[in-house]
Parts: C-alpha cells; structure tokens; sequence
C-alpha cells in the first residue's frame, strides 16, 4: 500500500511540474496570488491568445490542483492553491537549500577562523 502512495505522490508532483512548465500558466498563478479572478477577467489579461486557450491552460492549473474553481452564477471563480507548490518546496528545495546553508555557514566560520 505504501508503494501506491508513493505513486500517486509522485504522479502530482509530476502534474504541478508540467503546469508549472509554460510561462503563461506562471503568469496565471501571477494574477491568482493577491485575489481570486473570474475566467473572463483571466481571459481579458492575454490579449494575444484566445479565451479557449486560456481555458485550455487553466484546465491544467486545475488537473494539477494548483487552481480551485467555483461557480457563481453566470462565473466562474478561480482561486490559488498554493500546497502543491509548498509540497515541492517543502520536498526539493528546501532540504537541499538547508544543505546549502550549512556548507556556507561552515566555510564562512572557517575562513573567519583563519
């Protein structure tokens, strides 16, 4: 049962990475990180690409559980979910930046010691 877990981990992480592949995506998290926007006013943003690309990018988002929806009425409301890409801090970069952290704080007290 661990196995599958471990899977299925591994297959979000694999979602968020790919959502978090192309620049306009970012550029949606962008414009979700302060307040929630309708699909509309996401859509008005990109003048160079067309509301069913857009559509098609933040079915993405969504897939990769980066971007809550909700229906009010006649719009629909996407909100920022921020866990995934803490889980992938949390997971990659934060161990490897405590690592890093430690070495230069090692190296600076040596050089200091000197």
């Amino acid at each position: 049962m661990l196995y599958f877990y471990n899977m299925s981990s591994a297959k979000k992480d694999d979602l968020v990475y790919k959502a978090l592949a192309d620049r306009r995506r970012r550029e949606i998290l962008d414009l979700l990180r302060d307040d929630a926007m309708t699909t509309g006013d996401i859509c008005s943003h990109f003048k160079k690409i067309d509301r069913c690309t857009v559509m098609q990018h933040l079915g993405v988002l969504e897939k990769a559980g980066l971007v809550i929806t909700q229906k009010k009425g006649r719009f629909r409301w996407n909100y920022l979910n921020a866990v995934p890409i803490r889980d992938i801090y949390d997971r990659w970069i934060n161990k490897y930046a405590n690592h890093s952290v430690d070495v230069l704080t090692k190296l600076t007290r040596d050089l200091e010691s000197k």
